[in-house]
């Protein structure tokens, strides 16, 4: 059975250099993260990550860049997209049958951004785009980011929704208090990443997004970035959301959910209630979730799944929802 992992990551030495030049790494400590193995890893798009995507046995990997992504760029960030794009595809050329991509956009210039996703996917064969929540203080509800999200939705391509970290003021208010790494650890891959990529998601549900574009489709890591686990919550906002349908709705009809890496029964069984089966997609995480012991395969072969919903799950979900992409 194909297996398809949607949320496998890259980092490029220009990027790193741009984050670097900036000093990123000062205000988001999860740049910190990239160095040593998983830095190696990252930046190769050749013989050890196919190596280990056999080991692991996933069959294609859908290659993004790796938060915070470009989103801390302005200007210069246009080119750098078009490059890191452009390399991505030589990337997938080389290895046709084992690498899918994610445009990656400078998101700080949207007019601009929605120009690069529609070559990405016009021209370069992209299935669509991975964007890291907000741009410095405005958030993707915000309109200036409407280009973007017409163009997903115009070319009927999915829009992964990644985690970043927190706003210092916000981990200041609740992520700060202890160690500096465990400040850091608990402001991003502990919790506070995962807070923030949910709460982007609802933003955009509350202002009306998929009101206006019903057919925008969004994914969510990690099971859902803890919102399925608080939809019978989330339903007491239809009293006050003035929206052409309740909460569950938008679950229902524009998110999809991936594992990235969680390989977890009862979570994938709590996605399966709120989202349904033809809404689950599969992924990895690479390289920050990789384990030995052909784990990817393993888990689907125990996920507790029938047949055909395991097919779904493994590759036939992500194929139907970039059918317009497929060459």
């Amino acid at each position: 059975m194909k297996l398809i992992g949607i949320e496998e990551h890259f980092l490029t030495s220009a990027v790193a250099n741009a984050w670097n030049a900036i000093g990123l790494e000062m205000s988001d400590p999860s740049v910190g993260y990239n160095q040593g193995v998983v830095g190696r890893r990252l930046a190769d798009l050749a013989g050890e990550r196919l190596a280990l995507m056999d080991e692991s046995g996933l069959d294609i990997q859908v290659l993004s860049l790796t938060t915070p992504a470009l989103h801390d760029l302005g200007r210069e960030s246009v080119e750098l997209a078009q490059r890191t794009n452009d390399a991505v595809a030589e990337a997938v050329a080389r290895h046709p049958t084992r690498f899918q991509a994610m445009a990656t956009l400078p998101v700080s210039i949207p007019d601009e951004a929605a120009l690069e996703l529609d070559r990405c996917i016009s021209t370069l064969g992209f299935k669509g785009t991975m964007l890291c929540g907000r741009v410095g203080a405005r958030h993707l509800d915000d309109l200036a980011f409407a280009p973007i999200l017409d163009c997903a939705a115009m070319l009927g391509v999915p829009v992964l929704l990644h985690p970043r970290t927190p706003p210092m003021a916000v981990r200041d208010a609740y992520y700060s208090g202890f160690s500096p790494l465990v400040d850091a650890g608990f402001a991003t891959v502990g919790l506070g990443w995962h807070y923030d990529a949910g709460i982007q998601f609802l933003r955009l549900v509350l202002a009306g997004t998929f009101d206006r574009l019903p057919g925008l489709q969004v994914i969510l890591g990690h099971w859902g970035e803890l919102v399925l686990f608080y939809a019978e919550r989330l339903a007491v906002m239809d009293r006050v959301s003035g929206l052409s349908h309740p909460i569950a709705h938008y679950l229902r009809h524009n998110l999809y959910v991936t594992a990235s890496g969680m390989f977890l029964p009862h979570y994938l069984e709590r996605a399966v209630a709120i989202v349904g089966t033809d809404r689950l997609l599969f992924s990895t995480d690479y390289p920050y979730q990789y384990r030995p012991g052909e784990d990817a395969r393993r888990f689907l072969s125990e996920c507790g799944l029938g047949d055909a919903d395991k097919a779904a799950f493994a590759h036939g979900n992500w194929l139907r929802l970039t059918a317009s992409c497929l060459q």
